[in-house]
């Protein structure tokens, strides 16, 4: 189904346009008193965003965001979701040698997931304009198995937790040989966000389902889900107070497994200014994940760049994927619906502030012309 939209006017492949180098406001400062907290050193990429829409290719003429991300054989590897003339949200494919600038872009889509029905679909439209399709994918490969696993949101009549895999081999040379998805979220519900872990967990496969009110695990002997299996899992939307993460909303890339931890990133709202995501971390227990070990004070990340305020989604930043390449944690985010951007820390420097639970300082990365 075809409708009428504003014709992008950003640049292929390239950085934002003018109309995206104006100024705007930050938001309002907090209320609340906030403790000056140490300086580190998180920054974000000086020439983000890294994808942009690309009016020449229809699928992906509107919007190109949240994307997941996997580092194989030196180089990271993303799916990002993209949206089109027709108004379907799909999966693309790009790469990048150094994790900050894309050195190949497909031109065309490699995740599709078939509709039962056509039709308009209101939660994917609020969840980021589509009106049906698969949303924001996450990958992860398991104990160096040779499948890489990639949950994503299927909006198909109502929002639930799709499954899927592919071969290393057949990933890395672009023979898009998926497995048939399974929906393992219950039919009449709405569920998002659902993470696998990246190794198993007492032999088990680890998938994190909620992260509010409580951490939420599901362990599984392996990832068939015959006979229509699906994961009961609870989400409340409840509210904490007194911090900037009042209203939790769901985990963000697969978690990473530190020497101290699974390093988890999550988004958030904070009631205090409504209407931002904002990315938090927390760090849980190798064991047992349920036990949130740290947990930081402040946001890692906000929507303070014109290009985070100014697309589909106003004031919106969304880490769906994060890698570990040489020495350093990439953090790769959705911007306003409508962009992927990147940002990025010394890892073990990240670690010994969250665990301080301190507040990185984010500054800007600037990389050298060749």
């Amino acid at each position: 189904m075809a409708v009428s939209r504003k014709k992008t006017t950003k640049k292929p492949g390239g950085t934002a346009k003018k109309s995206h180098e104006k100024k705007v406001s930050y938001v309002k400062r907090r209320k609340r008193k906030i403790q000056k907290l140490p300086s580190h050193v998180f920054k974000k990429h000086e020439e983000n965003p890294i994808i942009l829409p690309q009016s020449d290719n229809g699928w992906e003429a509107w919007q190109t965001f949240n994307p997941g991300a996997i580092f194989l054989e030196d180089k990271v590897h993303f799916l990002y979701r993209a949206i089109g003339h027709d108004g379907i949200s799909r999966f693309g494919y790009a790469a990048s040698n150094d994790g900050f600038i894309v050195d190949e872009r497909l031109p065309y889509p490699v995740y599709e997931h078939r509709l039962t029905k056509p039709v308009f679909n209101y939660y994917s439209f609020a969840s980021g304009g589509s009106f049906g399709g698969a949303e924001d994918p996450r990958i992860v490969r398991v104990d160096k198995e040779n499948t890489l696993y990639m949950t994503y949101t299927a909006c198909d009549e109502g929002l639930r937790v799709a499954l899927t895999s592919i071969k290393v081999q057949d990933f890395l040379e672009k023979r898009w040989e998926w497995k048939s998805s399974k929906l393992i979220s219950p039919p009449g519900e709405i569920h998002k966000n659902w993470v696998i872990f990246p190794e198993k967990i007492n032999g088990k496969y680890a998938i994190l389902t909620s992260i509010n009110p409580e951490i939420s695990i599901e362990y599984l002997d392996d990832l068939e889900f015959k006979n229509d299996r699906c994961i009961e899992s609870d989400f409340t939307g409840s509210c904490r107070k007194n911090c900037w993460d009042t209203c939790v909303r769901g985990a963000g890339s697969p978690p990473i497994k530190t020497n101290y931890g699974w390093l988890l990133f999550y988004h958030a709202i904070d009631e205090l200014d409504p209407g931002k995501y904002k990315v938090g971390v927390m760090l849980l227990d190798l064991s047992d994940p349920t036990k949130i070990l740290h947990r930081s004070k402040e946001p890692i990340l906000e929507p303070e760049e014109v290009y985070e305020n100014d697309g589909f989604k106003t004031g919106v930043v969304y880490a769906s994927g994060a890698v570990v390449k040489n020495g350093e944690i990439l953090i790769y985010y959705g911007a306003a619906d409508s962009y992927v951007g990147v940002a990025y820390a010394n890892f073990e420097k990240f670690l010994e502030e969250l665990m301080k639970e301190v507040k990185p300082k984010l500054e800007r990365k600037v990389l050298k012309k060749k």
